[in-house]
Protein backbone atom coordinates (compact mmCIF):
# COMPACT_ATOMS: atom_id res chain seq x y z
CA UNK A 1 0.00 0.00 0.00
CA UNK A 2 0.99 3.91 -0.53
CA UNK A 3 0.49 6.48 1.15
CA UNK A 4 -0.40 10.48 -0.25
CA UNK A 5 2.99 11.41 -0.47
CA UNK A 6 3.71 8.38 -2.76
CA UNK A 7 5.74 6.27 0.43
CA UNK A 8 5.52 2.73 0.54
CA UNK A 9 3.47 1.82 3.71
CA UNK A 10 5.11 -0.04 6.48
CA UNK A 11 2.08 -1.18 8.75
CA UNK A 12 -0.88 0.13 10.61
CA UNK A 13 -0.20 2.49 13.77
CA UNK A 14 -2.30 2.26 17.03
CA UNK A 15 -2.22 5.28 19.48
CA UNK A 16 -3.61 3.88 22.60
CA UNK A 17 -4.86 7.56 24.25
CA UNK A 18 -5.33 8.54 28.01
CA UNK A 19 -6.32 11.89 29.06
CA UNK A 20 -2.95 11.89 31.17
CA UNK A 21 -1.35 12.11 34.15
CA UNK A 22 1.53 15.32 35.75
CA UNK A 23 5.09 14.76 35.24
CA UNK A 24 5.78 14.66 38.88
CA UNK A 25 3.61 14.81 41.95
CA UNK A 26 4.77 18.73 42.69
CA UNK A 27 2.53 22.06 42.43
CA UNK A 28 5.11 22.78 39.83
CA UNK A 29 4.10 19.96 37.68
CA UNK A 30 -0.14 20.36 38.39
CA UNK A 31 -0.09 23.96 37.53
CA UNK A 32 0.54 23.40 33.78
CA UNK A 33 -1.20 20.01 33.61
CA UNK A 34 -4.47 21.54 35.33
CA UNK A 35 -4.52 24.72 33.22
CA UNK A 36 -4.20 22.26 29.73
CA UNK A 37 -6.71 20.04 31.17
CA UNK A 38 -9.31 22.39 32.71
CA UNK A 39 -8.76 25.03 29.98
CA UNK A 40 -10.16 22.20 27.01
CA UNK A 41 -13.71 23.41 26.62
CA UNK A 42 -15.17 20.00 26.02
CA UNK A 43 -14.15 19.48 30.43
CA UNK A 44 -15.59 23.12 31.33
CA UNK A 45 -18.44 23.79 29.11
CA UNK A 46 -18.71 27.41 29.83
CA UNK A 47 -17.41 30.60 27.72
CA UNK A 48 -13.53 31.24 27.39
CA UNK A 49 -13.76 34.89 29.09
CA UNK A 50 -14.90 32.91 32.33
CA UNK A 51 -13.37 29.39 31.50
CA UNK A 52 -10.02 31.76 32.12
CA UNK A 53 -11.05 33.80 34.90
CA UNK A 54 -12.16 30.52 36.69
CA UNK A 55 -9.14 29.34 36.18
CA UNK A 56 -6.73 31.73 36.62
CA UNK A 57 -8.42 32.88 39.64
CA UNK A 58 -10.03 30.21 41.18
CA UNK A 59 -8.30 26.74 40.71
CA UNK A 60 -5.31 27.15 39.74
CA UNK A 61 -3.99 29.79 42.32
CA UNK A 62 -5.21 27.07 45.40
CA UNK A 63 -5.71 23.12 43.32
CA UNK A 64 -2.49 22.36 42.35
CA UNK A 65 -0.68 22.01 45.79
CA UNK A 66 -3.76 20.01 46.87
CA UNK A 67 -3.47 17.85 44.25
CA UNK A 68 0.30 17.22 44.41
CA UNK A 69 -0.29 15.74 47.84
CA UNK A 70 -2.94 13.26 46.65
CA UNK A 71 -0.54 12.60 43.72
CA UNK A 72 2.07 11.77 46.10
CA UNK A 73 -0.08 9.34 48.34
CA UNK A 74 -0.08 6.91 45.10
CA UNK A 75 3.44 7.87 43.02
CA UNK A 76 5.57 4.84 42.45
CA UNK A 77 9.39 4.51 42.13
CA UNK A 78 8.36 4.22 38.32
CA UNK A 79 6.20 7.15 38.27
CA UNK A 80 2.18 7.70 38.00
CA UNK A 81 0.33 4.33 38.13
CA UNK A 82 -1.52 5.74 34.99
CA UNK A 83 1.09 6.21 33.02
CA UNK A 84 3.16 3.07 34.55
CA UNK A 85 -0.15 0.67 33.35
CA UNK A 86 -0.92 2.36 30.04
CA UNK A 87 3.12 2.04 28.58
CA UNK A 88 2.96 -1.71 29.55
CA UNK A 89 -0.06 -2.47 28.03
CA UNK A 90 0.75 0.03 24.92
CA UNK A 91 3.71 -2.51 25.36
CA UNK A 92 1.81 -5.99 25.73
CA UNK A 93 -0.41 -4.92 23.19
CA UNK A 94 2.38 -4.77 20.80
CA UNK A 95 3.66 -7.89 21.45
CA UNK A 96 -0.02 -9.47 21.44
CA UNK A 97 -0.53 -7.76 17.77
CA UNK A 98 2.76 -8.46 15.77
CA UNK A 99 5.13 -7.12 13.65
CA UNK A 100 2.43 -5.61 11.35
CA UNK A 101 1.09 -3.20 14.18
CA UNK A 102 3.26 -0.53 15.60
CA UNK A 103 1.58 0.45 19.39
CA UNK A 104 2.21 3.81 20.74
CA UNK A 105 0.54 5.55 24.14
CA UNK A 106 -0.36 9.17 23.90
CA UNK A 107 -2.05 11.09 26.25
CA UNK A 108 -4.43 13.97 25.53
CA UNK A 109 -2.49 16.32 28.30
CA UNK A 110 0.81 16.04 29.58
CA UNK A 111 3.19 13.36 28.07
CA UNK A 112 3.79 11.54 26.31
CA UNK A 113 2.19 13.81 23.74
CA UNK A 114 -0.54 12.20 21.60
CA UNK A 115 0.36 14.69 18.93
CA UNK A 116 4.00 13.20 19.15
CA UNK A 117 2.90 9.51 18.82
CA UNK A 118 0.85 10.79 15.39
CA UNK A 119 4.32 11.90 14.46
CA UNK A 120 6.06 9.02 15.06
CA UNK A 121 4.12 6.74 13.42
CA UNK A 122 4.01 9.13 10.48
CA UNK A 123 7.93 8.73 10.58
CA UNK A 124 7.54 5.30 10.55
CA UNK A 125 5.78 5.05 7.72
CA UNK A 126 2.26 3.78 9.09
CA UNK A 127 -0.67 5.68 6.46
CA UNK A 128 -3.30 3.95 8.55
CA UNK A 129 -3.69 4.93 12.04
CA UNK A 130 -5.96 3.61 14.86
CA UNK A 131 -7.08 5.93 17.31
CA UNK A 132 -7.85 3.97 20.60
CA UNK A 133 -9.30 6.15 23.36
CA UNK A 134 -9.00 3.97 26.57
CA UNK A 135 -12.97 4.57 28.05
CA UNK A 136 -14.95 2.02 27.69
CA UNK A 137 -17.94 4.72 27.48
CA UNK A 138 -18.41 7.20 25.68
CA UNK A 139 -18.11 10.68 27.11
CA UNK A 140 -17.98 14.18 25.08
CA UNK A 141 -15.56 15.15 28.17
CA UNK A 142 -13.13 12.58 27.01
CA UNK A 143 -14.08 10.33 23.29
CA UNK A 144 -15.03 13.64 21.70
CA UNK A 145 -12.07 15.76 23.19
CA UNK A 146 -9.59 12.89 21.91
CA UNK A 147 -11.47 13.09 18.24
CA UNK A 148 -10.83 17.05 18.72
CA UNK A 149 -7.08 16.57 19.01
CA UNK A 150 -6.59 14.44 16.43
CA UNK A 151 -7.96 16.48 13.66
CA UNK A 152 -6.53 19.77 15.09
CA UNK A 153 -3.16 18.24 15.20
CA UNK A 154 -3.73 17.08 11.33
CA UNK A 155 -5.65 20.50 10.37
CA UNK A 156 -2.12 22.14 9.03
CA UNK A 157 -0.49 19.28 8.17
CA UNK A 158 -0.30 18.42 4.17
CA UNK A 159 -0.42 14.46 4.45
CA UNK A 160 -3.07 12.84 6.12
CA UNK A 161 -3.15 9.20 7.30
CA UNK A 162 -6.19 7.22 7.29
CA UNK A 163 -7.74 7.43 10.13
CA UNK A 164 -9.90 4.76 11.88
CA UNK A 165 -11.26 5.88 16.15
CA UNK A 166 -11.99 2.94 18.10
CA UNK A 167 -15.44 2.66 18.93
CA UNK A 168 -17.08 2.67 22.63
CA UNK A 169 -17.33 -0.49 24.06
CA UNK A 170 -19.54 -0.72 27.18
CA UNK A 171 -20.49 -4.54 26.80
CA UNK A 172 -17.68 -6.12 25.12
CA UNK A 173 -17.38 -9.61 26.00
CA UNK A 174 -13.85 -9.69 26.55
CA UNK A 175 -13.57 -6.28 28.09
CA UNK A 176 -16.08 -7.46 30.83
CA UNK A 177 -14.42 -11.04 31.42
CA UNK A 178 -11.54 -8.94 32.16
CA UNK A 179 -13.11 -6.68 34.95
CA UNK A 180 -14.72 -10.13 36.31
CA UNK A 181 -11.68 -11.41 36.41
CA UNK A 182 -9.53 -8.85 38.32
CA UNK A 183 -12.69 -9.14 40.95
CA UNK A 184 -12.48 -12.56 41.46
CA UNK A 185 -9.14 -12.59 42.05
CA UNK A 186 -9.16 -9.67 44.22
CA UNK A 187 -12.37 -10.72 46.25
CA UNK A 188 -12.18 -14.31 46.20
CA UNK A 189 -14.43 -16.08 48.21
CA UNK A 190 -16.15 -12.99 49.52
CA UNK A 191 -17.41 -11.78 46.52
CA UNK A 192 -20.90 -13.49 46.98
CA UNK A 193 -21.28 -11.70 50.40
CA UNK A 194 -20.19 -8.67 49.34
CA UNK A 195 -22.46 -5.76 48.43
CA UNK A 196 -20.96 -4.78 45.29
CA UNK A 197 -20.71 -0.71 43.91
CA UNK A 198 -19.97 -0.18 39.89
CA UNK A 199 -18.70 3.42 40.13
CA UNK A 200 -17.78 5.74 37.25
CA UNK A 201 -16.28 9.08 36.93
CA UNK A 202 -19.63 11.28 36.99
CA UNK A 203 -20.30 14.18 34.38
CA UNK A 204 -22.22 17.26 34.36
CA UNK A 205 -26.28 16.07 34.51
CA UNK A 206 -26.43 18.57 31.96
CA UNK A 207 -24.54 16.73 29.22
CA UNK A 208 -27.06 13.70 29.80
CA UNK A 209 -30.07 15.73 29.44
CA UNK A 210 -28.33 17.44 25.95
CA UNK A 211 -27.79 14.01 24.37
CA UNK A 212 -24.61 12.45 25.71
CA UNK A 213 -24.99 8.48 26.02
CA UNK A 214 -22.48 8.22 28.82
CA UNK A 215 -25.31 7.62 31.92
CA UNK A 216 -26.61 4.73 29.69
CA UNK A 217 -23.14 3.55 28.77
CA UNK A 218 -22.64 2.89 32.02
CA UNK A 219 -25.44 1.29 33.16
CA UNK A 220 -24.78 -1.44 30.38
CA UNK A 221 -21.46 -2.16 31.31
CA UNK A 222 -22.32 -2.39 34.87
CA UNK A 223 -25.16 -4.51 34.25
CA UNK A 224 -23.30 -6.81 32.12
CA UNK A 225 -20.20 -7.11 34.56
CA UNK A 226 -23.06 -7.47 37.34
CA UNK A 227 -24.67 -10.82 35.05
CA UNK A 228 -20.88 -12.34 34.79
CA UNK A 229 -20.04 -11.65 38.55
CA UNK A 230 -23.62 -13.92 39.23
CA UNK A 231 -24.59 -10.73 41.29
CA UNK A 232 -27.95 -10.91 42.34
CA UNK A 233 -30.03 -7.45 41.69
CA UNK A 234 -30.41 -6.30 45.22
CA UNK A 235 -26.75 -6.71 46.07
CA UNK A 236 -25.05 -4.29 43.47
CA UNK A 237 -25.10 -0.56 42.59
CA UNK A 238 -24.20 2.24 40.52
CA UNK A 239 -22.27 4.93 41.76
CA UNK A 240 -20.39 8.43 40.32
CA UNK A 241 -17.14 10.26 41.55
CA UNK A 242 -15.64 12.99 40.87
CA UNK A 243 -17.81 15.82 40.77
CA UNK A 244 -16.07 19.16 40.52
CA UNK A 245 -17.93 22.50 40.95
CA UNK A 246 -21.57 23.16 42.59
CA UNK A 247 -23.31 21.90 39.42
CA UNK A 248 -25.78 18.73 39.66
CA UNK A 249 -23.41 15.91 38.09
CA UNK A 250 -24.79 12.34 37.35
CA UNK A 251 -26.23 10.81 40.67
CA UNK A 252 -25.99 8.81 42.73
CA UNK A 253 -22.52 10.24 44.02
CA UNK A 254 -20.49 7.53 45.54
CA UNK A 255 -19.80 9.48 49.15
CA UNK A 256 -23.32 9.05 49.43
CA UNK A 257 -24.02 5.62 48.44
CA UNK A 258 -20.91 4.54 50.76
CA UNK A 259 -22.54 6.58 53.33
CA UNK A 260 -25.82 5.03 53.24
CA UNK A 261 -24.80 1.34 52.75
CA UNK A 262 -22.52 2.13 56.00
CA UNK A 263 -24.93 3.44 58.15
CA UNK A 264 -27.84 -0.07 56.45
CA UNK A 265 -25.43 -2.69 56.84
CA UNK A 266 -22.56 -1.67 58.42
CA UNK A 267 -20.32 -4.31 56.58
CA UNK A 268 -17.76 -4.19 53.88
CA UNK A 269 -18.50 -3.27 50.70
CA UNK A 270 -16.51 -3.75 47.15
CA UNK A 271 -15.80 -1.00 44.70
CA UNK A 272 -15.17 -1.67 41.46
CA UNK A 273 -14.41 0.59 38.30
CA UNK A 274 -14.85 -0.54 35.44
CA UNK A 275 -14.86 3.09 33.89
CA UNK A 276 -11.33 3.49 34.21
CA UNK A 277 -8.75 1.19 32.07
CA UNK A 278 -6.31 2.00 34.12
CA UNK A 279 -5.68 2.96 38.42
CA UNK A 280 -5.08 6.30 39.07
CA UNK A 281 -5.54 9.23 41.38
CA UNK A 282 -9.19 8.68 40.93
CA UNK A 283 -9.48 4.97 41.85
CA UNK A 284 -6.33 4.34 44.00
CA UNK A 285 -6.88 7.52 46.25
CA UNK A 286 -10.18 9.20 45.89
CA UNK A 287 -11.89 5.46 46.69
CA UNK A 288 -9.09 3.62 48.31
CA UNK A 289 -8.09 6.20 50.22
CA UNK A 290 -10.45 9.10 50.83
CA UNK A 291 -13.56 7.00 49.78
CA UNK A 292 -12.69 4.55 52.49
CA UNK A 293 -12.29 6.78 55.17
CA UNK A 294 -15.86 7.92 54.74
CA UNK A 295 -17.14 4.62 54.69
CA UNK A 296 -15.31 3.77 57.83
CA UNK A 297 -16.50 7.11 59.85
CA UNK A 298 -19.98 6.16 58.54
CA UNK A 299 -19.98 2.87 60.18
CA UNK A 300 -18.83 0.71 57.56
CA UNK A 301 -16.22 -2.22 57.93
CA UNK A 302 -14.24 -2.17 55.50
CA UNK A 303 -14.12 -0.69 51.80
CA UNK A 304 -12.36 -2.98 49.27
CA UNK A 305 -11.18 -1.37 46.15
CA UNK A 306 -10.62 -4.19 42.97
CA UNK A 307 -7.69 -2.93 41.15
CA UNK A 308 -9.05 -2.21 37.19
CA UNK A 309 -7.96 -4.24 34.52
CA UNK A 310 -4.86 -2.38 33.76
CA UNK A 311 -2.30 -4.24 31.71
CA UNK A 312 -3.83 -7.79 32.76
CA UNK A 313 -3.63 -10.83 30.04
CA UNK A 314 -7.39 -10.84 29.87
CA UNK A 315 -7.32 -7.26 29.12
CA UNK A 316 -4.69 -7.00 26.71
CA UNK A 317 -6.57 -9.94 24.91
CA UNK A 318 -9.54 -8.26 24.55
CA UNK A 319 -7.90 -4.81 23.71
CA UNK A 320 -6.26 -6.56 21.07
CA UNK A 321 -9.53 -8.49 19.52
CA UNK A 322 -10.97 -4.84 19.72
CA UNK A 323 -8.08 -3.56 17.45
CA UNK A 324 -8.14 -6.24 14.89
CA UNK A 325 -11.98 -6.13 14.07
CA UNK A 326 -11.75 -2.46 13.56
CA UNK A 327 -8.49 -2.87 11.60
CA UNK A 328 -10.03 -5.82 9.86
CA UNK A 329 -10.61 -4.40 6.42
CA UNK A 330 -7.11 -2.44 6.52
CA UNK A 331 -5.31 -6.43 7.47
Amino acid sequence: MVDGAGRESRGIGVVLVQLGTPDAPTARALRPFLREFLGDPRVLEMGSLARRLLLEAVILPFRPARSARMYRRIWTDAGSPLAVFSRSLAERLGAALGAEFHVLLGMRYGEPRLGAALDDLAARGCARVLIAPLFPQYASATTASIHDAVFAHFAKRRVWPALRFLAPFPEDGGYIDAVAARAREHLGDRLGSLRVIFSFHGVPERHADEGDPYPGHCERTAAAAARALGLRDRRWSIAYQSRFGSTVWLRPYLKEELERLAAEERGEVAVICPGFAADCLETIDEIGHEGARAFRAAGGKALHLVPCVNDSPRWVAALAALVRAECGAWS
